[in-house]
């Protein structure tokens, strides 16, 4: 036990972090075993010996934020990582019949917890802080910048390809004179969305994206294609790509990694987001070739820390309430999702891109929209 104690003792010392320290973002260690646990499962231990209550951190956002800039991430590879890889490389994780597996686990487990959460569109995806203090204000900006950089006109009919709660499509709706169509695979969602869009033209389905009908003068994909995984990333490319009007615009936004992989990272796998892969650009660019040209490429993903930070003080906020449905485990299990996540994009490891592709180029150029 001492060995591996003095190994993660010698790791964290890389990230200026100490064991029982007395810093806020120095972790607090309740049992032993952890030690072992890191090395023998790596952040799959770290995560479930923190659900288990073996450790604690004041700071917890401070503590990924710097454990991944001193990418300690990368120094412990276990067996079990290398069986996950393999397992990803031969099968197909996100085939059709897959398709609703991240709806049933993630998007469905309550709207109480996302109401209380998201911003009062519940728009689930990063926001954008220009000159705000609001998460419903940075959201319905994001929204604006999206729909700006598409060039939304009244009559124009329109795709959101994973439209969660119908927020987007609502606010372009309304605000932009647009009809549409918006597809889920959440159960919850989609029965939410009808209900935000009834009075609205638009058509809101539970369907997988695959399957989608029709064409559109501008599509857009919010969040969505971190489910999507490289097994489908040319497939996801050319359903858009058939969807869309010649003369259309579609809007990539999604997280983006400084590296190509082929699976998540185990814990968050297991009990956040079964079955997502983060895309890099790498990926996404051999998807898209020969079937679009790229018009814009955006970086914003510095917003997604500020917009974490205040999910987890929203869910803080209401957990009295909450705790009547979720357990003080799944509470542990939450802060460190939304913190550890926002730790990571503190650190630049993750990123948050808008891509603006269209089939044939734009005549004369695109003019690139910034707020």
């Amino acid at each position: 036990m001492e060995a591996f104690q003095k190994k993660v003792h010698q790791l964290l010392e890389l990230a200026d972090v100490r064991i029982n320290g007395s810093r806020s973002f120095d972790i607090q260690v309740h049992n032993e075993r952890l030690y072992q646990r890191i090395f023998a499962e790596g952040s799959l231990g770290l995560g479930e010996s923190y659900m288990d209550g073996w450790w604690d951190c004041e700071a917890l956002e401070e503590f990924f934020y710097r454990i991944v800039r001193a990418e300690l991430d990368r120094r412990i590879k276990p067996l079990r990582e290398a069986v996950t890889f393999l397992r990803a490389m031969m099968l197909n994780l996100q085939k059709p019949s897959r398709a609703f597996l991240i709806g049933e686990h993630h998007y469905d487990i309550g709207d109480d917890l996302y109401e209380a959460m998201l911003d009062r569109r519940m728009i689930y995806s990063c926001g954008f802080w220009d000159n705000t203090r609001s998460l419903h204000k940075a959201q319905e900006q994001k929204l604006d910048l999206v729909f700006r950089k598409l060039g939304l006109q009244k009559g124009m009919r329109v795709l959101d390809v994973g439209c969660g709660w119908g927020g987007a499509l609502k606010y372009a709706a309304e605000k932009y004179g647009v009809t549409g169509v918006g597809v889920t695979v959440s159960v919850n969602q989609a029965q939410a969305a009808e209900r935000n869009c009834r009075d609205l033209p638009i058509d809101i389905r539970l369907q997988d994206y695959r399957h989608v009908d029709g064409q559109f003068d501008r599509v857009w994909s919010i969040g969505m294609i971190e489910h999507v995984g490289a097994k489908n990333y040319r497939t996801f490319m050319r359903v858009m790509r058939e969807r869309l009007q010649p003369d259309g615009i579609f809007l990539l936004h999604t997280i983006g990694g400084n590296r190509s992989v082929l699976k998540t990272d185990p814990w968050i796998g297991k009990y956040i987001f079964p079955n997502s892969m983060i895309p890099s650009l790498r990926q996404l660019s051999l998807a898209w070739e020969r079937l679009f040209v790229l018009e814009d490429l955006h970086n914003i993903g510095i917003n997604y820390a500020k917009t974490l930070q205040h999910w987890h003080r929203n869910v803080e906020q209401h957990r009295k309430k909450l705790s009547e449905r979720y357990s003080k485990r799944f509470f542990r299990m939450w802060r460190y999702y939304l913190l550890s996540s926002a730790g990571a994009f503190r650190a630049r490891k993750l990123n948050v891109w808008q891509i603006v592709l269209s089939p044939n180029g734009i005549p004369g150029g695109y003019e690139p929209v910034r707020l």
